[in-house]
């Protein structure tokens, strides 16, 4: 009885809705690497062009950013701890085929689908690293997470100052050439490590002309735009996404183990952790948001998963959604729609990567870059109708959506039940 999925009757209301609350969220943040160039993430200015644009992204940083991937990793470790159940050790080959098998989901997503910011590779690498501490109390995974949090706050402080220092070094460079003076070579070096920096994360015009060509012209075209560009993120996943991912799911197993996912702590608790998660977490991403404002959308400043305060941000404002909607959960009996979108999350979030292809790609449409982004919020929307939807239909008929049958499928090596209407 162990080695087989969960039943429809064990699943945990309160994680499929946070599921699939975090899931149509991500959107709200992915649909920047879907409809832009890439580096609207990391300079946003570049994407910013009035009022409209400003309030969007102002709106979505200040709710959304960093905070439902952090959630959704959160529940992907409190996940983990339901499929290896009590008896973990029996469950450990299947742990492994189940995690592999979700590499190999992510891989083709970021280069068959052609998505420049998949999660499930970084995931599936994470996950590997996740059994080892499947035994630890929820006050030891706790621990665990407060500390790698401040390890990771402390690396992006070291990043900030550091790019600080050598963006200053830049500019000295700068004017001791409008005055044809002498540049020792030690500054000359810093400055030429700032421009390769910038270079990178915020390129010039005539290198964003030639990504947009490449990822509208046609499929083949993307697709080796898309090879290249996803490639050199992999190898840097060590270096900001692992450790990112890492520290939120032991968080989300302490969380689970705590039972504070499913619900079971009082209602005050709940309202602390709402209260207290929005409050901080709002005003650290304000903070945030006034610095780039105020900076002109400098690259640095704007940098948002460079700024000291950003896991700190991030974390909180998750801690509040979970207090927030475990609390709606408990006064009624709501959010099933949502429950539904969380049920297939994997379906879902690789849905979006299909229909953002032919969107924004030359796969189809070519879209990348020509929407604004107030309108590609509209486009935001009508996805999110459409998974809420479509997901409740889906799930009248069968008991799995179509990717996460596959996926146990291919885990237990047999077919799971299917069909409702099969006996």
């Amino acid at each position: 009885m162990l080695l087989q999925p969960v039943n429809e009757s064990d699943r945990i209301k309160s994680l499929d809705i946070l599921r699939g609350f975090s899931l149509l969220g991500i959107l709200l943040v992915n649909i920047i690497g879907f409809g832009f160039i890439s580096a609207a993430y990391t300079a946003p200015g570049l994407i910013i062009s009035n009022t409209p644009d400003l309030v969007a992204w102002a709106l979505v940083q200040l709710t959304a950013e960093g905070a439902m991937r952090g959630l959704f990793s959160i529940l992907f470790g409190a996940g983990v701890l339901l499929f290896l159940g009590k008896d973990n050790d029996s469950r450990g080959w299947l742990h492994a085929k189940r995690t592999a098998w979700l590499l190999i989901f992510g891989l083709a997503n970021g280069y068959l689908l052609l998505w420049t910011g998949d999660i499930l590779v970084t995931y599936a690498l994470a996950g590997f690293l996740l059994y080892f501490f499947r035994n630890l109390s929820g006050q030891a995974l706790l621990k665990i997470a407060i500390a790698g949090l401040a390890l990771i706050s402390l690396y992006n402080t070291a990043m900030y100052f550091g790019l600080s220092y050598l963006q200053g070094a830049a500019q000295t460079v700068a004017a001791l050439e409008s005055q044809n003076a002498e540049i020792p070579a030690t500054l000359r070096a810093s400055a030429e490590e700032w421009a390769a920096f910038e270079t990178q994360y915020s390129p010039k015009p005539g290198v964003i002309d030639q990504e947009i060509l490449q990822r509208s012209a046609s499929y083949c075209s993307a697709f080796s735009w898309t090879l290249g560009h996803n490639t050199q993120v992999l190898m840097s996943l060590w270096q900001f996404l692992l450790p990112d991912a890492l520290v939120l799911m032991l968080l989300g197993m302490a969380l689970f183990k705590m039972g504070i996912l499913q619900g079971n702590a009082e209602n005050a608790f709940y309202r602390k952790m709402m209260l207290y998660g929005f409050g901080s977490g709002l005003l650290i991403n304000g903070f945030e948001i006034w610095t780039a404002i105020e900076s002109q959308f400098g690259l640095l400043e704007s940098f948002a998963p460079l700024s000291p305060t950003y896991h700190l941000g991030r974390v909180a404002l998750a801690m509040g959604w979970i207090g927030a909607l475990i609390l709606i959960i408990k006064r009624g009996n709501i959010g099933q729609g949502l429950g539904n979108v969380g049920r297939m999350a994997l379906t879902n979030y690789l849905m979006q990567s299909l229909i953002c292809l032919f969107l924004f790609t030359g796969a189809g449409f070519g879209l990348v870059d020509q929407i604004p982004l107030p309108k590609i919020y509209g486009l935001v929307l009508l996805i999110w109708a459409f998974q809420w939807a479509f997901s409740t239909w889906w799930l009248q008929r069968f008991y799995y959506g179509p990717v996460e049958w596959l996926w146990r499928a291919l885990t237990y090596g047999r077919l799971p039940k299917f069909s409702r209407k099969i006996p």
